[in-house]
């Protein structure tokens, strides 16, 4: 089976031209389409897609609570927010929210398919432009100690996963470099999450750049 994707915007036009975009790939299966957040959730609970593709401004519920609301409800789906909005605190609020990729509606075809690729795959997705305005955030002084009273302490293999995060590799890659199995990186990586009480892998990625692991040494 492809990929089970559904497609959340308030514009019809726009969400047949992305359904268009993905029907065009055998790796996909679109099964089922929304107009506003309020539906998304509803539609993620009946159909449980692999991945959500959503807009953020939409009518009755906008995409940040959809997305808000989608994990409350701890169905493993990936969300892949679809927007117009390239500023750099939209971005940080979805994936606040638990989204784990964040596409300019600008994007050619082909980087959709991609983005909806690496998003299944636990990847992080983040355009370039914004890309380089959160690593200027990230910059300033804003330290929390990975060793302290704030969080429970990582071990020193969860410190090498963290570190992995950082450049945004999947679990096989982090597992080929590691010699360790993928599902020990999965442990490894929800414990990661729970010590730093974060909610997903792009927070685990931003926090390791914050924290200067993906540097050389």
């Amino acid at each position: 089976m492809g990929i089970r994707v559904a497609v959340v915007d308030d514009h019809h036009l726009f969400r047949k031209g992305v359904i268009g975009i993905l029907q065009t790939s055998p790796d996909f299966d679109v099964i089922g389409e929304a107009e506003n957040g309020r539906e998304a959730v509803e539609l993620v609970q009946s159909l449980q897609p692999d991945v959500l593709i959503m807009d953020l401004s939409m009518p009755q519920m906008n995409g940040f609570e959809a997305t808000r609301r989608i994990r409350e409800l701890h169905v493993p789906v990936k969300i892949l927010i679809l927007t117009v909005n390239e500023e750099e605190h939209a971005l940080f609020d979805a994936i606040k929210h638990g989204a784990q990729g964040y596409m300019i509606k600008t994007a050619d075809p082909d980087e959709l398919l991609h983005a909806v690729h690496s998003v299944a795959l636990g990847e992080a997705v983040v355009p370039s432009n914004l890309a380089l305005k959160i690593l200027s955030d990230l910059s300033r002084p804003k330290r929390q100690e990975i060793v302290g009273d704030a969080v429970e302490p990582l071990t020193a293999r969860e410190i090498e996963v963290l570190r992995e995060l950082g450049t945004g590799a999947p679990n096989k890659d982090i597992a080929k470099r590691l010699y360790i199995s993928e599902n020990t990186v999965r442990n490894h990586v929800r414990n990661i999450l729970d010590k730093l009480h974060i909610s997903n892998r792009v927070e685990a990625a931003t926090y390791a750049v914050r924290e200067g692991l993906t540097k050389n040494p």
